[in-house]
């Protein structure tokens, strides 16, 4: 397998401490678990997706363990402005606030709190299972857009994480490239749900909701692939990623860093277990292998 050379890499406006980020929406709810991922050896964190008003989230069963991955309808929970006081103690490291909205004001809102309190924004344009934010808005490219242009006036480095869950995942990303983003993220859940044959019901308390995990690895590499080939701002590959061949993979297919959810449930250190592998001495720049599957 190719190893890489360690050390410090910019991506998207924004500098990590290696390629291996924390995915939104995995032990980011408060600053001190943000900063037990940084210490267990990622090189970024992205926190809970943070709206406009607090939220409670879809009533339960909101988590299930299929065979692959994971299915969740979590309804996207969040103390919305007060996540601000939980930032404080982190201050200059590689943090990246997960925001969303149901209009481009509210993304405007939402960013204007974070904006100088974190070293950038992901705007959460890709949740399957949350009514009129997310994926519901992440679908269309003009409004894809106008959010990102609205959250990226403050002049932050702004990332947009997107859906696989559209026919033309490049025209989205090309969207979010046209209205300031300076990364595009790929992927968020793939829609999903599991019926329960004894009680003749959906398991989830939401019926639906998004998989995550191994089994979606393949849809990530090639969403990434399509956005590698549409867009000229930084691709972050996302979706199944548990071994370092699997960040080898996605960044051949045009990934400049990696973000890592499910795994982290398993292995809590998983970046550190991934980065014993993916670096070395004589490893090679980056750059020499992001995208270099494409013809």
């Amino acid at each position: 397998m190719v190893t890489l050379y360690p050390g410090p890499v910019e991506v998207g406006g924004i500098r990590l401490r290696n390629h291996l980020l924390l995915a939104a929406g995995i032990l980011g709810t408060t600053g001190a678990s943000l900063a037990r991922i940084l210490a267990s050896g990622a090189g970024g964190v992205v926190t809970k997706s943070i709206g406009p008003s607090p939220k409670e989230g879809h009533p339960g069963p909101c988590l299930i363990v299929v065979d692959g991955g994971i299915i969740n309808a979590m309804g996207l929970p969040n103390p919305s402005a007060a996540f601000t006081e939980e930032l404080a103690a982190l201050q200059g490291e590689p943090v990246v606030v997960s925001i969303f909205g149901g209009t481009p004001e509210e993304f405007r809102t939402v960013a204007g709190w974070f904006a100088g309190r974190a070293s950038g924004l992901e705007l959460n344009l890709s949740c399957p299972h949350a009514e009129g934010y997310g994926a519901a808005i992440g679908s269309d490219p003009a409004l894809v857009e106008e959010c990102t242009r609205a959250a990226a006036s403050y002049g932050v480095p702004t990332w947009v994480k997107l859906t696989p869950n559209v026919a033309n995942i490049g025209e989205i990303g090309a969207a979010a490239e046209r209205g300031g983003a300076t990364a595009v993220v790929a992927v968020n859940t793939v829609k999903a749900m599991r019926i329960s044959t004894a009680l003749r019901r959906p398991v989830l308390g939401n019926r639906f909701g998004g998989l995550s995990g191994k089994a979606i690895f393949p849809v990530a590499v090639r969403c990434v692939y399509d956005l590698y080939e549409a867009c000229s701002i930084p691709v972050i590959g996302c979706g199944g990623i548990s071994t370092a061949d699997n960040v080898v993979e996605l960044m051949m297919a045009g990934a400049s860093a990696v973000e890592i959810g499910s795994a982290v449930i398993d292995d809590i250190d998983v970046f550190s277990a991934i980065a014993k592998d993916l670096y070395g001495p004589d490893g090679v720049d980056a750059q020499e292998i992001v995208g270099c599957a494409h013809a």
